[in-house]
């Protein structure tokens, strides 16, 4: 019992830590777009850890219920630094377009909701094949390893300052995560993650020295609400509200099919994606976290697809840690002293060790990918998904500039044009069938299997 404890334990604080990586820097970026106070901004990072907390219980709790943390949404943070851009271009009151966007996930919110409710969300799966899953996850581990590699060598907002021996404790604590994730035994395998970050902590601080803590006027803050005004709408932002919440769909599904992959490959769970409505209800908290997200001024957000990679790396299968990771992120949400040192956490220590928890995105994706024999027809779809997904992380933004804002951040998104582009090869390139000869008989059956008794009877 002691021992259970002292797991229960070790390991919430292991899902905090993975909670807070993947929630601190958005608000900063989101800051330095809009040109927010850092008051502003600090107000910023307790909100979306409140809406982060609050979100991620809902989910594990009445949704999916699969330790799948939810996460500021990328294409949320796409349409807010556009819409930041062009705000400022134009000469636009920053406040109007933030409160632009609080009427746009109000909306896209509502718009999930409806369809998960109406079990549209059940029909859209039939779309996500393993290959369309496969392939997202393996484009969103090779964009976001970009980012994770920049924040390694301190390369992120807007800075371009390289300073090597943080560089050379980035990299040590990737490899300390890596190698414990692969080689460790027992609890050191299980808290890689962990270790990793404690000690990277240790050697930045003693490399560094330590940033002084800033002083807050209120031991107890609680969060406000719609902190940059009422909600607005406009027709351009009701259409981008519109994709914006079909775009999320896929998110959903691909986010709850990893995670079921990984329980699956670990015998952790034997019940089936579909089973007892579980897209539907995982489709309804989303929604419900989008609309939280507009009420609190934050950016949306959606169900994290990298928790699958950091599960299987660090075998937290078990829900109450996770549940109890996301009581302690609601908890220091409410007091200034709290979040204000957490705020000091090293960028490059934090961004290595989620790179090392998402190498193992592209094998997932893989192994997806692999659940149906690759015969050509489905080779060359990966290969075209791969490729122009891949190329289009290396276009020019500018290119896009006089398309809608959510057009912009879909085709500039590698990991959207890859998915959209297996999504529609695998339903409009169907297998070709031919006629073969079975004593005496015509039947028709699929190219590929012809091909395969060919090859079996040479």
């Amino acid at each position: 019992m002691k021992n259970l404890k002292l797991e229960t334990g070790i390991g919430s604080l292991q899902w905090f830590v993975f909670l807070l990586v993947n929630s601190i820097t958005l608000p900063i970026i989101i800051g330095e777009v809009y040109q927010l106070s850092m008051t502003e901004t600090s107000e910023l990072m307790q909100r979306t850890f409140f809406v982060v907390g609050i979100a991620s219980l809902l989910a594990g709790w009445l949704g999916h219920r699969l330790p799948i943390p939810e996460g500021p949404a990328g294409i949320w943070l796409g349409i807010f630094v556009l819409m930041g851009q062009m705000a400022a271009a134009q000469g636009i009151e920053q406040t109007a377009a933030l409160q632009l966007l609080q009427g746009g996930m109000l909306t896209a919110g509502a718009i999930l909701i409806i369809m998960s409710a109406t079990g549209w969300i059940n029909s859209m799966m039939k779309l996500f094949t393993p290959l369309v899953n496969g392939v997202y996850l393996m484009m969103l581990g090779l964009q976001l390893s970009g980012v994770f590699l920049n924040g390694m060598m301190g390369v992120t907002n807007n800075s371009t300052e390289v300073h090597m021996g943080n560089i050379m404790i980035a990299f040590s604590v990737f490899f300390i995560v890596l190698g414990l994730s692969i080689w460790g035994k027992g609890w050191l395998k299980s808290y890689n993650v962990l270790i990793g970050i404690v000690i990277g902590c240790i050697l930045f601080f003693l490399t560094n020295g330590t940033e002084p803590i800033p002083e807050s006027s209120s031991l107890l803050l609680l969060p406000n609400l719609f902190a940059w005004g009422l909600p607005q709408l406009n027709i351009g932002m009701i259409v981008s509200s519109i994709i914006a919440g079909f775009v999320l769909v896929p998110n959903v599904i691909a986010s709850v099919s990893a995670m079921q992959q990984v329980l699956k490959e670990n015998k952790q769970n034997n019940k089936e994606m579909n089973e007892n409505g579980q897209i539907k209800r995982a489709g309804i908290t989303s929604g419900i976290s989008s609309m939280l997200s507009a009420v609190f001024s934050t950016v949306g957000v959606v169900p994290f697809s990298i928790a699958a990679g950091f599960v299987r790396m660090t075998g937290q299968y078990r829900m109450a840690p996770f549940f109890i990771s996301c009581l302690a992120l609601i908890a220091v949400s409410l007091f200034p002293a709290a979040y204000s040192v957490l705020a000091l956490l090293p960028e490059p220590v934090a961004y290595a060790a989620m790179l090392a928890a998402f190498t193992q995105m592209v094998g997932i994706g893989l192994s997806s990918v692999l659940k149906e024999t690759l015969d050509q027809r489905r080779l060359t779809i990966v290969g075209i998904a791969l490729s122009l997904g891949t190329g289009s992380m290396f276009v020019p933004k500018i290119v896009f500039y006089e398309l809608p804002t959510v057009l912009q951040y879909v085709l500039s998104n590698g990991v959207m044009v890859g998915m959209l582009t297996a999504l529609i090869l695998e339903h409009c390139w169907r297998p070709v069938k031919e006629k073969t000869v079975d004593k005496g008989r015509v039947r028709l059956i699929p190219l590929n299997q012809s091909q395969f008794n060919r090859d079996s009877n040479l």
